[in-house]
């Protein structure tokens, strides 16, 4: 029987605005291990930073709160999530 209070999921998070060149995507790879998440985390050609989260749901909740500000440096105009099956993903770490 799960515990009610632990529920896994996985989100999508597509972050917009000026958040590449100021270190966002360390920066989150940071905050992921603080908040014992795992997935990954990339920017894209668009501009945009794309990252995958999995893990407790508070702790997803609480880096997705992070990511509306971002590191310092970082401007953050728009976040859009997407929520997924977990996929049993065990660390984090920056893709290119």
């Amino acid at each position: 029987m799960q515990n009610q209070s632990s529920q896994l999921v996985r989100v999508r998070v597509f972050v917009s605005g000026l958040v590449q060149g100021v270190g966002y995507r360390y920066s989150t790879m940071n905050q992921a291990k603080y908040f014992g998440l795992s997935g990954w985390v990339r920017n894209l050609p668009d501009g945009r930073v794309e990252a995958v989260f999995e893990g407790d749901k508070k702790a997803v909740e609480g880096i997705i709160s992070w990511c509306r500000g971002g590191p310092t440096g970082a401007t953050v105009s728009a976040l859009v999530l997407e929520y997924e099956d977990p996929e049993g993903d065990r660390t984090f770490e920056i893709r290119r």
